[in-house]
């Protein structure tokens, strides 16, 4: 564990922290967003906050895959998992994320609905292979980490022609969401603190083009208090320094090309779809991915009749402003008092990569 230790020292701690009061600019303020909900869950486990001029600001983004999905994906699983002869299977956080009507996949399998936790795509696969009578439906969400697996689980069941097992798919895509956040005026951003898994997967250029674009800094962090620290700082210098640049502070996991076996069983089993709704963000183009014809058989959309319906989120719940940075957890009116992690009132209380569980577990301060 020493090789952990030394990226949470601190007296490095300390160091890095009065480095990047010496380089900011009093006279200015700086707004960051931390993307991937595990900057910010990390952010507020050390208390980044606490060790930066108050003239900078961290904001929290749309990067917990849990929180981003519309209620309307949420009707859709439960429906399926409703339909007779069905094993429903998903990771674990999505079984408590509200949809209409507050209900979820845990009051569905508490009604009857066969419904199971897993761990990895593979597990679906697994249930599949041992209930032979059965219709298994995985319930695939998450960026482009979670990605890679679910395209193989869909390759391999074509390979072992496995006809009872289906995937529904709902991947979603980092740059075209930061894309998107751009675009919009609600609020200012000066640098992005990048995704690390993600990275893992697709490298960092596909940044590049959103950070040519819109003129922002782009630095890629590790999860450890003096990763963010660091990437905090390298932002700094690009602004002082006039550069826009995407740089990888997580040099150890990433680099500039990615994955590329994760990226190539991506493309040769998925590919775009034309829009997607995304929780506070709304429709957007090409940023999520469904599967390819080829694969049609393994395609729970095209297998069953999925319900159409519209969102209706709780009218004072503000996760969708919170993910887009607009507003901080504390400002909704439910933090904390109505909604709790126990009983989730917006898909922000539900995984901890959400801004509210983190805010909620870790202390208000700055948050």
């Amino acid at each position: 564990m020493k090789y952990i230790e030394e990226f949470r020292n601190g007296d490095f701690a300390k160091v890095l922290s009065k480095e990047i009061a010496a380089q900011v600019n009093p006279n200015q303020s700086y707004q960051f967003m931390e993307f991937c909900g595990g900057h910010t869950h990390a952010i507020h486990r050390y208390g980044i906050p606490s060790l930066l001029p108050n003239n900078i600001e961290m904001i929290h983004g749309p990067g917990c895959p849990v929180c981003v999905l519309p209620m309307t994906i949420t009707d859709k699983a439960i429906a399926l998992s409703t339909l007779p002869n069905v094993i429903l299977s998903t990771y674990a956080d999505m079984m408590r994320v509200p949809g209409t009507g507050q209900k979820n996949l845990l009051h569905a399998k508490a009604l009857g609905a066969d419904i199971r936790m897993i761990y990895s795509a593979n597990d679906a696969l697994k249930i599949a292979q041992e209930n032979p009578q059965k219709e298994v439906i995985f319930f695939a969400i998450g960026f482009e980490t979670t990605t890679p697996p679910t395209a193989l689980v869909i390759k391999q069941a074509k390979k072992l022609k496995l006809s009872n097992f289906s995937v529904f798919c709902n991947h979603v895509l980092t740059p075209v969401a930061m894309n998107s956040l751009l675009q919009s005026d609600e609020v200012k951003l000066d640098g992005f603190v990048g995704p690390a898994h993600v990275s893992i997967v697709i490298g960092s250029r596909p940044y590049e083009a959103v950070c040519k674009k819109y003129h922002k800094p782009i630095v890629i962090s590790g999860f450890e208090p003096l990763d963010l620290l660091h990437s905090i700082l390298m932002l700094i210098k690009q602004l002082n320094e006039k550069r826009c640049e995407v740089e990888i502070q997580y040099t150890r996991a990433v680099n500039h090309i990615g994955n590329a076996t994760s990226q190539e069983i991506m493309t040769e089993v998925l590919e775009l779809r034309d829009q997607f709704e995304w929780r506070g963000l709304g429709f957007i183009p090409k940023s999520a991915l469904k599967i390819r014809a080829e694969y049609a058989e393994f395609d729970a959309e095209q297998r069953f009749q999925l319900p159409d319906s519209v969102s209706q989120e709780h009218k004072q719940c503000l996760c969708g402003e919170v993910l887009r940075g607009v507003k901080k957890p504390m400002e909704c009116k439910l933090f904390a008092k109505a909604c709790v992690p126990e009983n989730p009132l917006g898909s922000c209380m539900v995984s901890s990569e959400g801004a509210c569980a983190a805010v909620y577990a870790y202390g208000r301060i700055n948050a």
